[in-house]
């Protein structure tokens, strides 16, 4: 039984997160699932421009490097950016590009791991392809470079090519969110702090599944005992989730600190119930991005 690797992300809620690295052959998949749409978009616009003068046997192999050039690299930037660190070969394998420190990916991240792709495969491979027999010493040269950032991803922990190293990202499995057996069933809210905090439609619009999940996990947690320096990171923990969620779901209303536990509690409590309501009408929130992906379905 093969062992997948493992990593854990701290994004901005506070709540570290376990997710499985990406492997290789996975992301090879990915890989060729990409090449084979942008190759037979290039393929396309190549078959159109025979119609033209342009195109000779002397000049049909660069016409077509530039044409297969010019859709891969708005391609997989714009991918990334619209579908939150995916592709469609991504999309395909289920797996997403995340930022290193949890953050949310950023154009500049995305824009520059996609360069990078360039300068270590797409352009030595292009050379290489194209350099007639005369020429060994740059083809060699282009093979070597090849071999070598792709033995890249072997010698680090999280699988990273050269450009996820300058980019600061590197590649994970998507989580497969479920609503799990309903912890509000369990907690013993006392009445008084149920009617505390109101969460109206807008305040739960705007988390899926796998926060819901990932909150109820530190909810669990936080029955278990706890030695004092625990305690106080526990205590920390919980005011920087609680002030994430605050200002994620624009709740205006202040949440003093012994308060925090049951604020998290009623939020839960709604959440899911807003959830399950939203899944009997067809409509699966997976994760906080729900908004973006429905607005491309």
């Amino acid at each position: 039984m093969t062992i997948r690797p493992m990593d854990q992300l701290l994004p901005p809620e506070g709540v570290p997160l376990n997710f499985r690295i990406a492997g290789i052959g996975v992301r090879t998949t990915a890989q060729i699932s990409d090449l084979l749409i942008t190759g037979i978009g290039a393929l396309a616009l190549f078959l159109l421009t025979l119609g033209l003068d342009i195109v000779t046997p002397g000049t049909a192999i660069a016409i077509a490097s530039m044409l297969f050039f010019f859709i891969r690299i708005p391609y997989y930037a714009m991918s990334e950016l619209i579908w939150n660190g995916q592709t469609i070969g991504k999309r395909l394998m289920k797996i997403k590009v995340v930022a290193s420190d949890g953050q949310a990916l950023t154009t500049q991240s995305l824009v520059v791991r996609n360069l990078m792709k360039e300068a270590e495969i797409f352009l030595p491979g292009t050379l290489l392809l194209t350099l007639d027999a005369n020429q060994m010493v740059p083809s060699i040269i282009s093979l070597l470079w090849i071999m070598a950032v792709l033995a890249v991803p072997l010698f680090n922990k999280r699988r990273r090519r050269l450009g996820d190293i300058i980019a600061g990202t590197y590649v994970i499995h998507l989580p497969k969110p479920v609503l799990l057996e309903d912890m509000s069933k369990v907690i013993r809210q006392p009445v008084a702090d149920e009617q505390k905090f109101r969460f109206l439609t807008h305040h739960l619009e705007h988390y899926g599944a796998f926060e819901l999940q990932t909150l109820e996990g530190f909810l669990r947690a936080s029955d278990r005992p706890k030695g004092p320096a625990a305690y106080k990171r526990h205590k920390e923990t919980l005011a920087a989730i609680v002030d994430q969620i605050r200002r994620k779901i624009e709740y205006a209303d202040p949440v003093r600190a012994q308060d925090q536990q049951a604020f998290l509690e009623a939020f839960y409590k709604a959440q899911r119930g807003y959830l399950e309501q939203r899944q009997l009408f067809g409509d699966k929130r997976a994760d906080k991005y729900h908004a973006a992906q429905d607005d491309q379905a």
